[in-house]
């Protein structure tokens, strides 16, 4: 049996990539302690289930030295000066694999003759935030107190994804790598990002945020296409003093979400109340913080005020934690796959342009239960 030689800090390397311990993976593969100590080498097929219980590429095994993993995006997570981090494979395999839609889905649309979406890149830092997030708002289709009128936050970032879709925007939430329910996406890592193009932009939504926190994402992420920067957005980007862009693209997604003048009409009915944040919360669909930093931003409160009522949420939400969601596996598909994508795809394996093997790559879905979605879509065919 032909052995392998791996150097040791690779293998150590590649359990702290993945957040192991060796000691958690030594469970799964046993001879792991081995391979680290030099007293006996991995086979192949050895070396292979590390790879994919790491969710690392196995080349990267051989190598001599760890890689530098950078991101393929501009980073707007952080504070301005602070230090960038490793990106998990989780966030990498989800860049990668949105990029990969996004460029097939463009080369399939110029090979169809599809003019260029006119708002793409249209705005400039240099514009006043609160005018784009008006023209967001008009070319979305919504109206005054659109929010209102549905009654769960899912519904809201149901519909503000619908009207996304419609415009020709891939959106995507999912909290989940691809339909891996064991690769649950980190929300401290990351809570969205916007690949930007003029064909097939696109955007993604950390899903395993919660509802009220992913309107506002989707409709930061939507403020990155129009002003034609893409990148990684995080939570601390709610804070004041951000980056330039970011801060931009908060200020206009705050208008298209909660309207200046909508705000103030609400405040001043329940600006003395104790749960005023909160209540604004239900009344926009966004989350009670987003709430609390609108105002700021208005001078309806100061900023002593927003920040003791930031960190009293947070510390309670973090008590709280997150709980998976669950839901008709299919139904996860429009907002895991994106219905805009996938019938595009769908459409050219129908109609021959693309194999099968190729539509499942794309998708993450197959055989049977590729067939089964395209049926949801009102697209039923039969599989050669």
């Amino acid at each position: 049996m032909t052995r392998v030689p791996v150097p040791p800090k690779m293998l150590r390397w590649a359990c702290e990539r993945a957040g192991y311990d060796l000691s958690d993976l030594a469970a799964r593969i046993p001879q792991l302690p081995a391979w680290v100590g030099r007293e006996r080498q991995p086979t192949l097929k050895q070396l292979e289930k590390l790879a994919k219980a790491t969710h690392t590429p196995l080349g990267y095994l051989f190598l001599p030295e760890p890689p530098v993993e950078r991101l393929p995006v501009p980073d707007y997570r952080t504070m301005a000066g602070a230090d960038q981090r490793t990106p998990s494979p989780d966030l990498l395999d989800t860049l990668y694999t949105m990029r990969r839609r996004q460029e097939w889905l463009r080369e399939s649309l110029v090979e169809s003759d599809v003019e260029p979406l006119a708002f793409v890149g249209t705005a400039g830092l240099a514009d006043e935030p609160d005018a784009v997030g008006r023209e967001m708002r008009r070319t979305l289709g919504l109206d005054g107190g659109w929010a209102t009128g549905v009654h769960t936050w899912q519904d809201a970032v149901s519909e503000l994804r619908r009207v996304i879709e419609h415009l020709g925007v891939m959106a995507v939430i999912n909290g989940v790598v691809g339909n891996n329910t064991h690769r649950r996406l980190r929300v401290d890592e990351f809570r969205g990002f916007a690949l930007t193009d003029t064909f097939a932009p696109l955007i993604f939504v950390n899903g395993a945020d919660a509802k009220s926190a992913q309107m506002f994402t989707l409709a930061r992420e939507l403020a990155h296409i129009w002003l034609g920067k893409e990148g990684l957005s995080g939570f601390q980007s709610l804070l004041p003093g951000g980056s330039d862009v970011e801060d931009w693209c908060n200020a206009a997604a705050a208008e298209l979400l909660v309207p200046v003048r909508e705000l103030r009409a609400q405040w001043r009915k329940v600006g003395r109340e104790a749960s005023r944040f909160e209540t604004l919360a239900r009344v926009f669909k966004v989350s009670p913080i987003f709430a609390s930093r609108r105002a700021l931003d208005l001078n309806l409160v100061d900023r002593s005020t927003f920040f003791e009522f930031y960190e009293h949420y947070v510390r309670r939400e973090l008590k709280r934690g997150t709980t998976p969601t669950g839901g008709d596996f299919y139904n996860n598909q429009n907002t895991r796959v994106g219905e805009l994508f996938a019938t595009q795809v769908l459409r050219a394996a129908m109609e021959g342009r693309i194999g099968f093997k190729e539509a499942y790559d794309l998708t993450g879905l197959r055989g049977g239960t590729f067939q089964r979605y395209a049926g949801r879509l009102g697209l039923g065919f039969d599989l050669p």
